[in-house]
């Protein structure tokens, strides 16, 4: 690859993982602001209501920071990958330009009207504008995880005589089975990082003595909810996402478990290291049979190997691959202890 062409997907690279931090964030955000919203609805205590506005105010930061980091990626998909916007740019983007006009508008529109017209609301009308703001976020979110499912496992499309890709059925595309399960992971990701982030600004003003009142409902709030959807990460979403990929993908689901040969009743390796030269994991610390029930539900099932497939067809960075969806998999581990073991403290009242 050129030096030009590899600074430009470096570029990119940069852009799209600096740009998720936001998006990840205000779409966890709009729902716990509706929780606020909603609890605030009928109880005479201002509390749910003084933290709404808090966190609409840190929303909307973070949501601008979301479109100056997001506006360079329209550009970037067709400096960056030319060839695949001619080619799939018939399918993708019409769910881009979606989640633009519908999503994106929604939710803007109700931004604005929380942060300049909130006093001229009722609480139910206050109530009524999260949840299109919530409504809108959510759904910018299942446009874009729509995308890469369509990627990923394409479905409802034509292809003409240059072997471009066209639009067949938008109906099939939206209801993609990869779409669905893809989308719960994702959202369930965002909501664990909305509510750590708002419990670590709850601990902070605890820590601080001050703001104590506002700052004990943070905390409770962001480990309850926080507790709730890492849980979810790991199952049912991730653990049907990861079907999904055996399925329809097994080699990468070689590549991801460093499984160099097709076994029956297949361990799943805790930790190790590929290998490319002699094929292997060195130093693996593995669970007996594990992979091929969590896999196929059978202790005994075959799970194939990077052995099955030719090597042309293997991913191109096994190492990374292997070394991302392992870390992936730890701090999701890492994240159910931690809010597990604050939600136990929360509890018995020493949080």
């Amino acid at each position: 690859m050129d030096s030009a062409l590899t600074l430009h997907r470096l570029l990119f690279g940069f852009t799209v993982s600096y740009h998720y931090l936001f998006p990840q964030l205000t779409m966890g955000l709009a729902l716990l602001l509706l929780v606020f919203r909603a609890r605030g609805l009928g109880t005479p205590d201002p509390g749910w209501e003084s933290a709404a506005r808090f966190w609409t105010r840190l929303f909307a930061v973070v949501f601008a920071m979301g479109v100056v980091t997001g506006i360079p990626l329209e550009f970037q998909f067709g400096t960056n990958w030319s060839r695949f916007s001619r080619a799939a740019g018939g399918v993708v983007g019409h769910l881009l330009a979606m989640e633009g006009v519908y999503s994106f508008f929604l939710e803007s529109a109700f931004l604005g009207l929380l942060l300049y017209g909130e006093r001229h609301l009722s609480p139910p009308g206050r109530a009524l504008a999260t949840l299109l703001l919530f409504l809108g976020t959510w759904l910018s979110g299942f446009f874009i995880v729509a995308t890469n499912a369509w990627m990923q496992h394409p479905v409802g499309f034509t292809r003409d005589l240059s072997g471009a890709f066209g639009l067949q059925s938008l109906w099939a595309i939206l209801t993609n089975p990869w779409a669905l399960w893809q989308y719960l992971h994702t959202m369930s990701g965002s909501v664990v990082t909305a509510a750590v982030a708002m419990a670590s600004v709850g601990a902070f003003y605890l820590l601080g003595g001050v703001h104590e009142q506002q700052a004990r409902l943070f905390l409770r709030t962001g480990v309850a909810a926080g507790l709730v959807a890492s849980c979810a990460l790991a199952f049912p979403t991730g653990d049907a996402q990861g079907s999904l990929v055996a399925h329809h993908q097994p080699v990468t689901l070689a590549a991801m478990e460093g499984l160099f040969r097709t076994a029956e009743g297949a361990p799943i390796a805790l930790i190790g290291q590929p290998d490319m030269e002699a094929l292997q994991l060195d130093n693996p610390v593995e669970v007996p049979r594990m992979l091929s029930f969590l896999t196929y539900r059978r202790w005994r099932a075959e799970v194939k190997g990077l052995d099955a497939f030719p090597r042309a067809n293997w991913p191109q960075n096994i190492p990374l691959l292997y070394y991302s969806y392992h870390i992936m998999v730890g701090l999701g581990t890492i994240f159910i202890a931690v809010l597990a073991l604050a939600a136990l403290l929360l509890w018995r009242g020493r949080l």
